[in-house]
């Protein structure tokens, strides 16, 4: 469950693509919970969230509005995009 964001060269300019790795479907539901919960308790909050980081061991988790959140070992990543997919 690592993101990772190879470079590639095009015509000799520089590109930045990125991969996304799956996500574990109970992590996900866990990341829509936390940020449902978040939403709830502030729906006048003009900022967008980054994503949501989870324990994946607890399922306990916060929202980010950090591009790329230091991470302990246990935790993950999921970006507000795809919670938002799964929300719609």
């Amino acid at each position: 469950m690592v993101y990772t964001a190879p470079r590639e060269t095009v015509r000799g300019q520089e590109l930045h693509v990125e991969y996304r790795a799956a996500i574990d479907p109970s992590l996900l539901r866990a990341a829509k919970h936390i940020y449902r919960a978040y939403f709830e308790a502030r729906p006048d909050y003009p900022y967008r969230p980054s994503g949501v980081v989870v324990d994946r061991y607890t399922y306990r988790g916060k929202v980010t509005f950090r591009g790329k959140p230091a991470l302990l070992p246990q935790e993950v990543f999921v970006p507000f995009e795809q919670i938002e997919s799964e929300l719609y």
